[in-house]
């Protein structure tokens, strides 16, 4: 192992528990908060979450594991099942995203018939679709033999060393499936949240106005209250944007890389370098990652439920200590009591004897 080896090593060890940590945490909140299962973006956050998981537990150990031995981790039917697996859940989580993203536009664009747009008959519906989609582009690639490890890569995943004797159709293959799946996804997202952000937008600027015309009509404002307003004017919008730009960032930061280096290893006249291979494939691990913090724990209702739940368990553990204190003094005073019952008091004899 070279130190770029170690280093890539480390990055998705820290990738490794980073992911699993959050998306358990997700998981646990989904479970306790019913407030949060009803809601209908709470099923794509659980299908998500569930292909984070299971990323995290099946691929990302096996890359670590073919950087610490440069080798082949496991036998070709494991290697075969895992690239499986590598297919569909990347596939099936671009496309939870793109449905969690259909969902905001439409909370926000129709907030009034919201309820009667989307139910959870209609996001059940949305995920069955993502399933079917990612098991077709599975299926085929584990069927065709064109599933295996990738040592530029260090990884099971699509091989075109596998897929030799298909030529052109491993090509026209591997372009449909990051076409149908990343950038079908890229493309929804950037509409929808776009859309997303004109409106609320929108709604910042009417509220701009009427806290001006306010301001306007209140002479006696003091100068500081003022300019508070006007600050928190800015805030507004500037929290939208960020909003926007971290779901579409993230996004095109993590998978984009790994994608064009896939693409242009169908045409690429010479090797590609397998440093720059397995830092793409660590970018798009970091996906699983990172994506408890942007869809769900920097929200509201799940940091109440994680505090409602840290809260809880250092209770329990101050109760569970106090209970030992006690019952440890209780032992004590009753060790001291026997010691005091078991001292004999000196008998004094008489004198004549």
């Amino acid at each position: 192992m070279d130190a770029a080896d170690v280093a890539a090593s480390v990055l998705v060890l820290g990738i490794i528990i980073v992911s699993l940590l959050s998306n358990v945490v997700v998981l646990i909140c989904f479970l306790y908060n019913p407030e949060i299962r009803k809601q209908v973006p709470g099923l794509f956050i659980l299908n998500l979450t569930f292909c984070n998981l299971l990323l995290s537990v099946s691929n990302m150990p096996l890359t670590l594991v073919g950087l610490i031995t440069t080798g082949h981790p496991g036998g070709s039917v494991f290697c075969q099942i895992v690239g499986f697996l590598d297919t569909f859940l990347t596939t099936n989580s671009m496309l939870s995203m793109a449905a969690l993203s259909i969902d905001r536009w439409v909370a926000v664009v129709f907030p009034l018939s919201y309820h009667s747009r989307i139910r959870h008959r209609d996001a059940v519906i949305a995920l069955g679709y993502t399933w079917i989609h990612s098991l077709c582009f599975s299926v085929v690639a584990t069927c065709r033999s064109w599933v295996g490890y990738h040592h530029l890569y260090a990884s099971c995943t699509l091989c075109n060393v596998r897929a030799k004797g298909a030529g052109m159709q491993f090509i026209l293959f591997t372009v449909a499936l990051h076409s149908l799946t990343f950038l079908l996804t890229l493309i929804v997202l950037c509409v929808t949240y776009l859309k997303v952000l004109k409106v609320a937008r929108f709604h910042c600027k009417r509220i701009d106005v009427i806290t001006m015309q306010t301001l306007v009509l209140l002479v006696d404002i003091h100068p500081s209250v003022r300019q508070k307003c006007l600050d928190e004017q800015k805030r507004r919008r500037l929290r939208a944007t960020k909003k926007i730009s971290t779901f579409i960032g993230t996004f095109v930061v993590c998978f984009s890389p790994y994608v064009i280096t896939r693409i242009v290893e169908l045409f690429a006249p010479g090797p590609i370098s397998p440093h720059w291979c397995v830092l793409s494939k660590c970018l798009a691990y970091s996906k699983a990652a990172s994506d408890p913090f942007v869809y769900s724990l920097l929200r509201h209702q799940y940091r109440k439920t994680c505090s409602l739940l840290a809260n809880k368990v250092l209770k329990r553990s101050q109760l569970n200590s106090s209970s030992l204190r006690i019952e440890s003094n209780a032992g004590r005073s009753s060790n001291n009591a026997n010691t005091t019952n078991n001292i004999q008091p000196p008998t004094n004899k008489p004198a004549g004897q």
